[in-house]
């Protein structure tokens, strides 16, 4: 095989498992192009010994007839997740040198499956933003260039702050690059308000948000507790199947987890979706959407309805509220969870002349800009005197917003199809350093998602007129992520499997 680092997840599983490959070689292969790959920025602490043992392990169980599910594939861990004795920051400052003794639920599984872990990914710190600029430790460059830019060009903005070069979206940014720019065969990403379908709608890949309590948060460093979800980021939906398979499952560490079985989500893929019912909600037509999203939308319906689906025209009227809502409920959990940073017991400690200057010294260098901001904006909304005004006015909003999804659901919807993200990718810089709610707004399409506790997945459609991928949105019923990954697959086959990239770095 000339390239095996271009193999889908399961074509590398068919192949190592067939022993056309071997693991080490499929874990070299990925390592050798994290290696050439450095400037994009993807991956913050690279694990080759580790990664190389896994994968000799793997070969010795395959030998054996003791292959897992995931046996020998190599894949990317958002910097999130706990791994144990390996470096695990939130891609934050608060946490230097941190550790951790423990693996999380997650990744637990995958290693139980047989996974290899090639390294950490780079991420927006502690989940918080769009584009994957927040990190500590620098912006992700995405591996798609702007319009008219030549890889010369490319190779020279990776050697500065990469201005002009495009975001992956955010926060799971390290993990939709590599992906995208055949770092792994899939990367485990986080979804709190679109953290998982905007990167994979602005990288050509495909992403799914679970149903909250699908997979254990345990292990996972908290963004907003009653939001965040793990999910994969892969280069197919089938790959993005597979993963969730080894992903979920119930956890008796994690109070949120759901004990319901796990399906085959692989058996999912090509299940016909002739007769299903696909909403198609008149409020995510926002003013102001460009003509390409709309015609991508288009497009969308027609695949689906040539497929035999029918397609029926809903409302969920408390879209509109989703934003302003999740941006109270968010940053008040948010304010909640990080208060635990403290300088004390592990990570960064700034020193002063008591405990208290001491508290506010390190967590004035620990956090970044965004995380301060939220922080800031979520003890706000929980203080007193506006608590009664915005957060808990702001928990009726989102009870209404689940509302909206139980009542088309209960008329006998199967899923939603919208569009993922307002835009394609745009600029490393562009957004936000003024006002940040332009950033916020590129959440608009997915934050309803996260509000309700729904599945969502993200699969793409085709390219912009600048040739840059565009992405569409699929909701589904809860625990129901099976028909999501039959309708996706009808979209993935209609559009034409995009064409990643090839290497200008």
């Amino acid at each position: 095989m000339s390239d095996i680092t271009k193999l889908t997840l399961a074509d590398a599983r068919d192949a190592v498992q067939g022993k056309k490959i071997s693991a080490v070689e499929l874990t070299q292969a990925h390592l050798a192009a994290m290696a050439k790959a450095r400037a994009l920025n993807a991956y913050i602490v690279e694990t080759p010994e580790k990664a190389l043992d896994m994968a000799k392990a793997s070969d010795a169980r395959i030998a054996s007839g003791k292959a897992g599910p995931l046996e020998g594939l190599p894949l990317g861990i958002k910097d999130l997740y706990a791994t144990e004795g390996v470096h695990m920051q939130a891609c934050s400052h608060i946490l230097d040198g941190f550790k951790p003794p423990y693996e999380s639920t997650v990744t637990s599984q995958l290693w139980r499956d047989g996974a290899v872990m090639l390294g950490k990914l780079n991420m927006d710190e502690f989940a918080m933003g769009s584009s994957n600029e927040t990190s500590y430790y620098g912006p992700v460059a995405s591996p798609w260039l702007p319009a008219n830019w030549d890889a010369a060009q490319g190779r020279e903005a990776l050697k500065g702050d990469k201005k002009g070069l495009l975001v992956p979206g955010g926060s799971s940014g390290g993990s939709a690059t590599a992906v995208a720019a055949h770092l792994c065969l899939g990367a485990t990403a986080t979804d709190t308000g679109g953290s998982i379908r905007q990167p994979a709608a602005f990288t050509g890949t495909v992403g799914i948000k679970p149903t909250y309590g699908r997979c254990s948060r345990w292990g996972v460093a908290a963004f907003a507790s009653s939001l965040d979800q793990a999910g994969p980021i892969a280069r197919t939906v089938r790959d993005c199947a597979i993963m969730l398979g080894s992903m979920a499952g119930y956890d008796v560490k994690d109070s949120t987890s759901v004990d319901t079985p796990v399906p085959d989500y692989e058996a999912a893929i090509g299940a016909s979706i002739k007769g299903k019912k696909i909403g198609i909600p008149k409020e995510y037509r926002i003013d102001g959407m460009p003509a390409e999203i709309e015609a991508l939308w288009q497009k969308g319906i027609e695949w689906l309805r040539a497929a035999g689906a029918e397609i029926v025209d809903i409302s969920l009227p408390y879209t509109k509220t989703a934003l302003p809502a999740y941006y109270i409920v968010a940053p008040a959990e948010a304010s909640s969870n990080l208060a635990r940073y403290d300088g004390v017991r592990y990570g960064l400690r700034v020193p002063g002349k008591d405990i208290s200057s001491m508290y506010e010294n390190t967590r004035a260098e620990g956090f970044g800009r965004e995380v301060r901001r939220r922080i800031m904006i979520g003890t706000y909304v929980l203080s007193a005197g506006y608590y009664d005004a915005y957060y808990v006015r702001a928990q009726k909003i989102r009870t209404l917003i689940k509302r909206d999804f139980e009542t088309a659901y209960k008329a006998g919807i199967d899923a939603i199809l919208t569009p993922a993200t307002p835009s394609a990718a745009f600029g490393i810089g562009e957004k936000g350093s003024a006002d940040p709610v332009e950033m916020y707004l590129n959440d608009v399409f997915t934050v309803t998602v996260n509000m309700a506790g729904l599945p969502g997945l993200a699969v793409p459609g085709g390219l912009s007129a600048s040739g840059l991928p565009l992405g569409l949105q699929l909701i589904g019923r809860p625990f129901d992520e099976e028909t999501l990954f039959s309708i996706a697959e009808v979209i993935e086959q209609s559009a034409g499997r995009i064409e990643l990239p090839q290497a200008w770095w």
